[in-house]
């Protein structure tokens, strides 16, 4: 099985291309010699277009910019003295903090979703994945659905099946995507006051969100990251001593292309005494938990029945301790003395600090200060792999979460089922689990691959108030996918009832707790024609 489809470009367009791209046939490589506000731009339209990185910029973006200085320009040659001042600090004083101020905008293109979860791991950078709810995955690269094929099953007597199997699952979200956009058209009529291209968008986002669930985590997706060289390193330790052999090879073509550009930051990376130690260590403490749970916790342990989101941890004088971190930086006292005073006031007079502390928020994005990290909370989550896959790249948390598997079940959305897609539906979930079965007798770190995003997944969010605030208000807006949305307004309500938290609960005064409204993505969509039309008359 191939494992990359490299595009072919053009001389007059290669010619163009090397002057910004580390490679021109590689699924991984840097953006250098740009303006950062046009790498920004291009990141965020990536996100929402089937074309890969270097297709977008020869369509889009070479138009708008002047060129015709950088025809020189060649981004696979290195800067020599460049890297040598970077040696002489790094190495000779031993200054980790230099390797956070070199950046690198770099394009990982036909990435598993398994493989994207390991890569948006980092807390200190920043990533844009290509959207399930913006662009469908019927396009195909190099004639091909677009999954990915392990070369180790690809050499397998199992090839055929998994890629029969695959293909299956992408003819049945064919079959469904336009079966439920029609269903949608039928059960949501035109508002008088909206264009049908923003009707005809939310439509299809609608479809997207609904038919999504079929697509197997195997399905590739482009991400760009930016991150300084100390985030690269740390992640580049962590995937080579990943068991997953897509995630190893990936982490072998990031480091190439890294070294294009920051090579110094990236020297212990592969070092015996430095890097290479540290991934097996890494790799060690896996295989050590490993052998203990198989040891101490029996295979057929029975599964506890559990509820989408449960509060399992809080501090019951978060809001005590709250309020008196809001105080600290306006006195003089001791935060022990502030929180004996705090005590002692009644629950108006602490309501009271708490709203003068947040403010008059006109919006989500107005974000009261520290003093809400104090607060701390952690949830056990069970929801489908989909759902999970927009959550955890929120960063400023802690995530855990466990192997992906057929074990816990899948979500069927109300709107495929009154459609009458169900058994089109299902039957494309019992094909990703007997896949999965199979596969996982002989390939067992590759098994994941087949089980498709409706199956659900667990993982544990450890999160304070200031962060639980940002997630719960954005994940809760009426564009939100339905699943991700009852996940936020369970937290919201957690929080505020089992945690006992009235005042962190009215401190998020834009959880949007409304029924899933019929097309969540409107109103987005008409903001969006109206910036256009804005731009288009300027």
């Amino acid at each position: 099985m191939t494992q990359y489809v490299a595009e072919q470009f053009t001389n007059e367009e290669a010619d163009i291309l090397r002057r910004y791209f580390t490679n021109l046939d590689q699924p991984v490589f840097a953006l250098v010699n740009l303006p950062e506000v046009v790498k920004g731009a291009l990141f965020a339209r990536y996100s929402r277009s089937a074309k890969s990185l270097r297709r977008l910029f020869l369509d889009e973006f070479v138009g708008e910019l002047d060129i015709s200085g950088d025809v020189t320009i060649d981004a696979t040659v290195g800067l020599r003295r460049a890297e040598e001042l970077y040696d002489r600090v790094f190495f000779e004083y031993g200054d980790d903090s230099v390797a956070q101020l070199g950046g690198v905008h770099l394009a990982c293109e036909q990435a598993s979703n398994i493989l994207t979860k390991v890569l948006e791991w980092g807390r200190l950078m920043s990533y844009l994945e290509q959207s399930t709810r913006y662009i469908d995955y019927l396009a195909r690269i190099g004639g091909r659905y677009r999954y990915y094929r392990d070369p180790e099953v690809g050499e397998s007597p199992l090839s055929g099946r998994y890629v029969s199997d695959m293909d299956r699952m992408f003819e049945a979200y064919g079959q469904l995507l336009p079966a439920m956009t029609d269903f949608y058209r039928e059960h949501t009529s035109r508002d008088s006051d909206s264009s049908d291209f923003a009707y005809r968008q939310a439509i299809r986002a609608k479809a997207l969100d609904a038919v999504r669930g079929v697509l197997p985590a195997a399905t590739v997706s482009n991400v760009g990251i930016y991150g300084t060289g100390q985030s690269y390193e740390l992640l580049l330790l962590r995937m080579r001593a990943h068991e997953l052999p897509e995630v190893q090879a990936y982490a072998e073509l990031m480091l190439t292309e890294l070294r294009k550009v920051i090579p110094s930051f990236l020297k212990r990376v592969d070092l015996e005494d430095r890097g290479v130690a540290w991934s097996h260590y890494m790799g060690d403490v896996q295989e050590s938990m490993e052998s203990v749970v198989d040891y101490l916790l029996p295979a057929d342990l029975p599964i506890d029945e559990a509820p989408t989101v449960r509060l399992v941890d809080f501090d019951p004088d978060a809001e005590i301790k709250m309020v008196a971190s809001m105080l600290y930086p306006y006195t003089h006292f001791s935060e022990e003395q502030l929180e004996r005073e705090v005590r002692t006031m009644g629950a108006e007079d602490r309501l009271s600090i708490v709203r003068a502390y947040v403010g008059e928020r006109a919006n989500r994005r107005h974000k009261p200060g520290r003093a809400l990290e104090r607060s701390f909370y952690r949830f056990d989550i069970l929801a489908d792999y989909g759902a999970f896959r927009d959550l955890q790249r929120h960063r400023m948390l802690t995530l855990e979460w466990q192997k992906l598997s057929p074990r816990h079940g899948f979500t069927l959305p109300e709107s495929v089922d009154a459609a009458g897609c169900a058994p089109v539906f299902k039957e494309a979930m019992d094909r990703s689990a007997d896949l999965y079965d199979l596969l996982n007798r002989d390939f067992p770190e590759q098994a994941p691959y087949a089980v498709s995003f409706a199956y659900k997944v667990r993982f544990n969010m450890g999160i304070n108030a200031r962060a639980a605030m940002h997630l719960i208000e954005l994940r809760t807006t009426p564009q939100g996918h339905s699943v991700y949305r009852e996940i936020g307004q369970d937290m919201w309500r957690l929080i505020r009832d089992e945690a006992g938290h009235p005042a962190v609960a009215e401190m998020m005064r834009f959880v949007d707790l409304s029924e899933e409204p019929p097309l969540g993505r409107l109103d987005a969509e008409l903001r969006a024609e109206e910036r256009r039309q804005v731009r288009e008359r300027a």
